[in-house]
């Protein structure tokens, strides 16, 4: 018996590819990025590469990006940013999903404070925003509408081109959380129309610590006051010395996931499906989150009605799997995500997610649902018939 990780939405291990590429900019490619001689520019050199790797890949252009510590200031410097930049204007209102990350959430709830008008948009059974709830609540005065690409807990996609397109026929920009979705799944930034997106670096095989943000430059252009000052870095959106080696590995690892998705992608199907089937057979009335709607092929939502997760959790300590998102696990209130899809706070207290990644095998979704099994049959034994392992 031993440990099986099944957590990857909440971070995944550095690709032994990356952490190669990095080395030498701990050490011998020490230079400051901004410094004017030949040790600033061979680090210039190596940050401007991944600028225009993320282009290429997302069919943007290189300008349009911004390193940043992760997705969390990368929301965070474009919520608040665009809002500061826009004070001035008549459009104060502001529209959000109600299954948005708390990096999402919370920055809207401190510019409520400052008077901004925040309205949350109610989403289906599903979890997904339905075109004409967005339509209806788009006013004259909306400023910007916040939806994620996919969900952090349920893997829902939502349909982003249709709901942008609608949002730009209101004069409002697009703000689009992109975290889970890199690396998961393809997809252009341009196809999207999105005005802004974010990516974090730890969630496909890469670095903690960094990630980027995408600004878009024209048709529209969106405007952003930076969050804090100081030696004008990244065109003076967001100073301070960049982290190259940090962003080496962020290229590199992003490069080496999205050549292994096609293979990924459909494995991590199959074994997710697997595992589905394994959950099914041990507790009949277990329920998939967000069934029937297009999903990330490597995350499954997963009810236990008349059991509490906690109490799943505890009983298996080799099992890493979460109750919600990594940034909320730790608190007792049931999932926001869950309730805004219906669910009675017992049943969300009763969800477990188990997200995969590409390092998972066939023997750890068995053994997780061994683990599962035991767990069941220590907490509810008249409910679960008897483990075939």
């Amino acid at each position: 018996m031993h440990a099986v990780y099944l957590d990857y939405n909440a971070t995944t291990p550095l690709s032994p590819l990356a952490l190669k590429a990095m080395l030498p900019y701990f050490t011998e490619r020490f230079g400051n990025p901004a410094s004017p001689h030949i040790f600033g520019k061979e680090a210039q050199d190596a940050v401007e590469e991944t600028r225009a790797l993320l282009a290429k890949i997302f069919d943007t252009t290189p300008e349009e990006w911004i390193f940043t510590s992760g997705a969390t200031e990368a929301l965070n410097m474009a919520l608040q940013g665009i809002a500061k930049a826009y004070a001035g204007t008549s459009r104060r209102h502001i529209l959000v999903a109600a299954t948005e990350h708390k990096a999402v959430l919370d920055p809207l709830k401190a510019l409520a404070e400052q008077g901004w008008e925040i309205e949350v948009l109610s989403v289906s059974s599903r979890g997904e925003v339905e075109p004409d709830t967005l339509r209806k609540a788009l006013r004259s005065t909306t400023l910007m509408v916040a939806v994620m690409f996919a969900n952090n807990e349920t893997g829902v996609i939502q349909p982003i081109a249709q709901l942008a397109k609608i949002a730009h026929e209101a004069g409002a920009f697009f703000v689009c959380d992109t975290t889970q979705a890199v690396g998961k799944i393809p997809f252009s930034l341009s196809e999207l129309d999105v005005d802004v997106a974010v990516l974090s670096a730890h969630k496909f095989y890469g670095p903690k610590g960094i990630g980027a943000l995408y600004i878009r430059r024209k048709n529209p252009r969106v405007l952003l006051k930076p969050l804090f000052y100081g030696g004008g870095h990244e065109r003076g959106l967001r100073s301070g010395t960049l982290a190259v080696p940090l962003i080496v590995g962020m290229g590199v690892a992003l490069q080496a996931t999205l050549e292994e998705l096609p293979t990924c992608q459909s494995r991590l199907q199959n074994l997710r499906e697997r595992l589905w089937q394994g959950i099914q057979a041990l507790y009949p009335s277990a329920y998939i989150n967000g069934e029937g709607a297009y999903r990330l092929p490597n995350t499954l939502s997963v009810t236990f009605p008349g059991l509490k997760a906690s109490d799943l959790l505890g009983r298996m300590p080799l099992l890493a799997v979460a109750t919600g998102s990594a940034c909320t696990s730790a608190k007792p209130e049931p999932s926001h995500v869950l309730l805004a899809m219906g669910l009675t706070p017992a049943d969300a207290k009763a969800t477990l997610r188990f997200s995969l990644g590409c390092p998972t095998t066939e023997a750890d979704i068995e053994l997780a649902i061994e683990y599962l099994s035991r767990a069941i049959q220590t907490l509810r034994p008249a409910y679960a018939p008897k483990s075939s392992y």
